[in-house]
């Protein structure tokens, strides 16, 4: 019996580091947007490359094995080195490979750097989107939690096929959509939504996924749709949690940015460990900052991914608070 069983992407992550580039800010009628530009038709030095392994999927099943759970991974690799880079690198975690190969490239995304240590990132999506029903080995599929990551084209029809089998074994979702997902709108996520018990969004996937409005009412309107529990994080501004009874909100402390590329799948494998422990939201919610804070001070969505006994010292010190209100 797994403790989680992570479904989602897969990718080979490069980290391209150069001072080569601008940052213009472009003030339209829809608001304030920062571009990162580089010079046209020039041949750029790169100051430094760094290969990591990427995916909702693989960050997440890193995040949970490091915090001492047993986990899953299914997804869809394909042929050569760099699926073999990403195989190597989840076995090396003590990662279960529950996932499929095919004829094809893995995922692949090009991580640029900004000037203010945040990312654009170009991404190859490869076989991740073709992952198919019978790919699945559904009598492994034995666990107490399913996490789902953002999956597109046949993979996420594969997906609402998964999340119907979770219902019928009475297996837990919890569910990270992205902007690609949300942007489609809650019917189009309808059949997960309706069977999640975790929902996790940032506020731009919360407003595309239910509307525009205030924090209390896009958690609310959240709930409506299925999840037990929503939350909705806002980078390094305050984030919210909304179960049957109480809102819960905290700022996470300031600290030092170099990468926030893996922040939020830090924060939602963290927030769901703290479940699976059972020790409540408060406990998640702190959990789920400490890693996240952990992962944006260094290059890489895996490589500073905390132990559940390097979380615990940091919690301790930590001055993380939060605020319960009851609705």
């Amino acid at each position: 019996m797994y403790d989680v069983i992570t479904v989602g992407s897969a990718t080979v992550d490069v980290f391209a580091k150069t001072h080569f580039s601008e940052l213009i800010k472009i003030i339209d009628p829809k608001g304030e947007s920062d571009l990162l530009a580089f010079p046209s038709g020039s041949k750029i030095l790169i100051d430094d490359l760094e290969f990591t392994t990427g995916g909702g999927g693989t960050n997440t099943a890193v995040a949970l094995s490091r915090l001492g759970h047993k986990v899953a991974f299914i997804g869809k690799l394909g042929q050569g080195t760099n699926s073999d880079f990403i195989h190597k690198d989840l076995a090396k975690e003590k990662i279960d490979l529950l996932c499929a190969h095919g004829k094809g490239n893995a995922g692949y995304s090009v991580i640029l750097e900004t000037l203010e240590h945040d990312r654009t990132i170009l991404t190859h999506k490869g076989i991740n989107d073709e992952l198919k029903a019978d790919d699945i080995p559904f009598r492994k599929l034995k666990a107490k939690w399913l996490y789902f990551g953002a999956m597109m084209g046949e993979s996420f029809s594969t997906l609402e096929k998964i999340a119907e089998f979770a219902q019928k074994n009475k297996i837990k979702i919890a569910f990270n959509p992205s902007t690609y997902l949300a942007e489609k709108g809650k019917s189009h996520l309808k059949k997960i939504l309706d069977r999640t018990e975790l929902l996790v969004l940032n506020k731009e996937e919360a407003s595309l996924l239910v509307g525009n409005d205030s924090i209390q009412n896009l958690l609310l309107r959240l709930r409506e749709l299925g999840p037990k529990i929503a939350v909705i994080t806002d980078g390094q501004n305050e984030l919210f949690v909304a179960d049957d009874n109480c809102i819960y909100s905290a700022v996470p402390p300031q600290s030092k940015r170099i990468d926030t590329t893996g922040a939020g799948d830090a924060f939602a494998a963290s927030f769901l460990s703290g479940l699976i422990r059972n020790k409540g939201i408060v406990f998640a919610i702190k959990l789920g900052i400490i890693n996240a804070q952990s992962v944006i001070s260094h290059y890489g969505a895996k490589n500073i991914l905390l132990t559940y006994r390097e979380a615990m010292k940091l919690m301790r010190k930590s001055r993380i608070k939060v605020k319960i209100r009851k609705i």
